[in-house]
């Protein structure tokens, strides 16, 4: 660990982003991850990369961003930063309404239309920190105790690295998972077997049940997988401008199979200018034409 002095920290803790350094991190962020940051967002990105300046034992913003921007930085600093501009707010069955609909209507269509020999296919892109696929996975857990020989294959992606290794540890503060039904919490948490820990674990068996992988939406062009019976993309658009939400639905809708579903977040919406195969279902539900 690199050694930090006492006037360092001083200097990390007064340091300033000017606004031309703004500009440039704000237009490589927007250019590489579709992110927008407004001009108002200048302090959140300045508070937000001080911790950066004391990892990489730096003073000032323009000595960071002239490493961020070398070849050298590229390879080892950039997942740190977009790291920490991240948002990652999500939470156990959050906007329940989605997880009722996987349950008694897509589940119930795909049973109807397709042998037991095939695997229903799932995608929670913009994972965060697990929530969202480990409530996507008990939901086709119950789904499963009914219906045996059922089978399916999960795939959670995100941008931030950070987030994803919190969420294959899948270790939860207690009161995070309050929301989630005491029945089902004694099927799939486990306590902590230290007593000071208020925590609980996902079980094994629902944990490799998930598949998590780092994606970038800006890139789902290049992105292989496809074939998928719903997509959860949740709460993840609000970050993007108008242009960079048709990119990435459509992008999204390419990787479903046709009567598919996308679900995306109740403050998101996709309206007449997506022009894309989508039939509405609910105002944040939509099927594949």
């Amino acid at each position: 660990m690199l050694f930090v002095s006492v006037s360092q920290i001083h200097n990390i803790f007064n340091a300033t982003l000017s606004d031309q350094e703004f500009e440039k991190l704000s237009e490589f962020i927007f250019r590489e991850y579709g992110i927008k940051l407004p001009k108002h967002k200048k302090l959140m990105l300045q508070g937000r990369l001080r911790s950066r300046l004391k990892a990489r034992n730096m003073d000032n913003f323009s000595q960071y961003i002239d490493f961020l921007f070398s070849s050298q930085g590229q390879q080892i600093e950039l997942i740190s930063m977009i790291d920490v501009v991240t948002t990652n707010k999500t939470d156990f069955f959050r906007e329940a309404d989605h997880f009722d609909f996987l349950f008694t209507t897509i589940l119930s269509e795909f049973i109807d239309h397709n042998s037991f020999n095939v695997q229903f296919n799932i995608w929670s892109a913009g994972c965060s920190t697990g929530e969202e696929p480990y409530t996507i996975a008990i939901i086709l857990n119950e789904f499963k105790a009914l219906h045996p020989a059922f089978n399916f294959n999960i795939l959670a992606t995100d941008l931030s690295s950070t987030a994803l290794e919190q969420a294959k540890t899948a270790v939860y503060d207690e009161a995070r998972v309050e929301i989630i039904p005491l029945s089902l919490r004694k099927n799939y948490l486990l306590k902590s077997k230290d007593k000071q820990k208020k925590e609980v674990r996902i079980v094994a068996s629902l944990r490799n049940s998930v598949s998590f992988e780092r994606q970038n939406l800006m890139q789902l062009d290049k992105y292989k997988r496809s074939g998928f019976d719903a997509v959860f993309c949740r709460n993840t658009l609000i970050y993007f401008d108008r242009p960079t939400q048709i990119k990435v639905v459509g992008e999204l809708v390419n990787k479903l199979k046709r009567g598919a579903y996308l679900l995306i977040g109740h403050s998101e919406s996709l309206l007449n200018e997506y022009l894309l195969p989508l039939e509405r279902i609910a105002p944040t539900i939509y099927r594949k034409l």
